[in-house]
Order: C-alpha cells, then structure tokens, then sequence
C-alpha cells in the first residue's frame, strides 16, 4: 500500500493510502525517502497554478530514495540502489528539442507540475530521468540536488569564472544556493537581502550580506569592485526593485541572469543596457551535466545541505509544512516520505 499527500485546493493536502504503481516497460518504481518543499509547491498550494495543475494532485519534485522495483527493459540500475530523479519530460521533436535544448521543450511535461509528483511513499516514473547517487550520501542531503542543480545551471550560463564578482539579489533557497556554487568557482560574492534572518544565515555560510535598506548597494559594490562593478547580477528576488538595482551594479559587459520567476513585465534600464554593452540572460530549469555537477557539490560537502534543511515532518504533516514555510523563517522543509527503511 502506498501514502500519499494529494493538492485538494484552497492550500489543502489529504494524506491517504493509494494503490503502489507497478512500473511498466522501461520504468522504475522508488521507495521515496525525503521530498523538499520549493517556492513552485507553494504556489500550487496557493492556488495560483490551479490552471495547470490537474486537482487532486500529487506535487512534489526535489526528492531521494531507492530503487524498490524495475519494469522491463531498465539496464543499468538496481533495486536497492539511491537516486534522484531530473522531472523533466520532453518531446523531442519540437524546435528546441531538434536544436539540443530538451529541457526547455515547447511541450515540455514537469514532473511533479504538470504529473504526478514524488509526495508519496511509492512513486514510479520513467527510468530515463533517474540521477544515481553516491552510496554514502545522506538521502536528507540528496533531496537537495535539484535545487543545487538549477543553482549550477544558472551559474554556468552566466559563465562567471574565478576573480570576478557577483552579486545575488535574494537570499531565499535559490539564492543561498546560487551564492554558494558561485563561491566554489572561486568568485566574489555579495548577496543583498532585506530580511535580517536571511542575511544571517548567508553570512554563517561565509557569504559576503548587505542590507539593500541601509546600504548604499550600488556605491558598495563599485567601493568592493574598485570602481568597475558585478561582473554578473542574478536577479533571484522576483521583485521590481530587484530588476532596477540589477543594471546598476554591472560593469562594462556584465551579465544579467534573471533567475525568478516575475508575473508581470517590469521595467529595465535599457540605455544602461545598451551604454554598457549589458547581457541578458535567461535560465530555467537544468541539463545533465548540471545534475552532475550538483551531485558532485553536495557529496563533497560544498553545498551545506544539513546547515540549509530547517525541518524534516512526516508524511501525515505536510500541511502544517507547508503552512510553516509560507510564514518565513524556515529555509528547506522536508517531507519523510517513509521510504528511508
């Protein structure tokens, strides 16, 4: 018998027992130990992706666990073995999947969004997006990898080296994250936030904080910069604020990642854009090779996973998880699945 929390509406999750879903040709079933809660779970729980998500629904896609079963024609894994999973299902034949770029497919299936997600005990999903795990690897850690991995995949198309600056507008879990990847580059890094909790916690992890509300943030990081400015600004805040500060703390050639997701158009200094030669760039989600770089940065203990996880509740409380995350305070909620053993 399966467990499982199902999206009801109106910020409601009914746990209940379900049938387990046994895999099909070239599937796996998981024993899924731990799911984090993102800033997309909520907003599902919210009711703002109600349009998309089909209701009742299993949500859910940072997640880790083991291997209980495998369908016909799965090679190269095992029952028993750790993964996590990469949700993302595409077409492969549309224009962006024919030029390589699968994960941004016009037609693309998230899983955990748009199908069933990993918020339940059992879950079977296609083989193809398994990302195996290190053995040693805490199973709490690994259900950190797929925010790393968008973490990476922001930092890699910004294409920030080593000696050059960043700066991070936003210290909520993908900003932390993003802070701590662009630091094992061997960049610079300077995170502004607004919430001294947040900034706390960036700064017990050795990241560089100032509070956009008592600093003068654009004289700060020119001072820091000696006078050139950010080679890159990722814009994680979401806010229009955010968008405006950004162009202003770029040098000549900088580059601007927008990592939230903002609802509506904003405003962007255009003749800053153009004066300084400014780029533009876009992320969304993750590729392979950001999985494994992910992989590589947790197990290593690059990414404080343990320092970012502030809560682990069972299965039967995602409720109240989801409630106690979207009060603040809390950095990563996981949910105890119960495939842990």
């Amino acid at each position: 018998m399966n467990r499982s929390a199902h999206y009801v509406g109106n910020n409601t999750f009914v746990v209940e027992g379900t049938a387990a879903v046994p895999p099909g040709p070239d599937q796996v079933r998981i024993d899924v130990a731990y799911t984090g809660i993102c800033g997309t779970d909520l907003h599902i729980a919210h009711g703002a992706m109600d349009q998309r998500v089909r209701v009742p629904a299993v949500i859910g896609h940072e997640m880790s666990g083991r291997i209980a079963e495998m369908g016909p024609g799965v090679e190269g894994h095992r029952v028993g073995d750790p993964v996590t999973v990469m949700p993302l299902d595409w077409c492969g034949g549309c224009a962006a999947c024919l030029a390589g770029h699968t994960h941004i497919c016009h037609r693309l299936t998230f899983i955990g969004i748009d199908s069933p997600g990993a918020m339940q005990r059992s879950w079977t999903v296609p083989a193809r997006i398994l990302v195996p795990l290190p053995e040693d690897l805490p199973l709490t850690h690994a259900a950190l990898i797929e925010p790393t991995a968008v973490a990476v995949h922001d930092v890699r198309r910004s294409r920030l080296t080593a000696g050059e600056h960043a700066v991070v507008i936003g210290a909520g879990p993908v900003g932390l994250l993003i802070g701590t990847v662009a630091r094992a580059t061997g960049a610079e890094v300077t995170v502004l936030e607004l919430d001294p909790r947040r900034r706390e916690l960036a700064t017990e992890l050795g990241l560089h904080t100032v509070d956009p509300a008592t600093v003068d943030v654009a004289r700060h990081v020119h001072e820091t910069t000696g006078g050139a400015g950010a080679a890159v600004v990722f814009e994680v805040s979401g806010s229009a604020a955010g968008v405006r500060t950004a162009t202003d703390l770029l040098a000549a050639r900088g580059r601007l990642v927008v990592v939230a997701i903002h609802p509506t158009p904003r405003e962007v200094d255009l003749h800053r854009v153009f004066w300084r030669e400014l780029e533009v760039i876009g992320v969304r989600v993750y590729e392979r090779a950001d999985y494994t770089e992910a992989v590589r940065l947790v197990h290593a203990g690059l990414v404080p996973a343990a320092r970012l996880i502030t809560r682990i509740v069972p299965l039967a409380e995602v409720s109240e998880a989801f409630r106690a995350l979207a009060a603040g305070g809390e950095v990563k909620i996981l949910v105890d699945c119960g495939g842990a053993g």
